[in-house]
């Protein structure tokens, strides 16, 4: 019998390097408050808004990005190996994003987290697409 082997999608490719990326600065970042002042600390620069609100958290900010950072991973590899189960949590992992945005721009008043909204908003109809549902339809044959 001849199987049919289907072509990689780029777009869940794309994807799952965007968690594995989200996973990766989770894990600096955990490295970050668990070392203070230690290699890391200059990456504060790049963000530190960030830096004070996982001050303030204190050491939930630590498991926090902990639970992100596996969230982000699990989407990566579940999108990569085309299961369903990774398709759901990308989508579920965005929409708390998409969430996050939000509330961030009412309650900071920081209007540029609202770029966020549309491309998250793309990137969860995409997986919700007929298109995506089909790729992970066929892998389950």
């Amino acid at each position: 019998m001849i199987e049919i082997v289907r072509r990689r999608s780029i777009g869940l490719t794309l994807l799952s390097i965007f968690f594995l990326f989200g996973a990766l600065m989770c894990l600096l970042t955990v490295i970050a408050l668990i070392f203070p002042g230690g290699l890391l600390d200059p990456l504060w620069h790049l963000n530190p808004d960030a830096h004070r609100a996982f001050q303030r958290i204190g050491g939930w900010a630590i498991l926090l990005m902990a639970l992100v950072g596996t969230a982000c991973l699990l989407s990566a590899i579940g999108l990569a190996t085309r299961a369903p189960w990774g398709r759901q949590l990308a989508v579920g992992v965005l929409a708390g994003n998409l969430i996050g945005d939000a509330v961030s721009a009412v309650v900071r008043h920081d209007l540029r987290t609202l770029i966020g909204l549309p491309i998250g908003g793309a990137m969860i109809l995409y997986l919700l697409s007929r298109r995506v549902a089909r790729y992970f339809e066929a892998s389950q044959r």
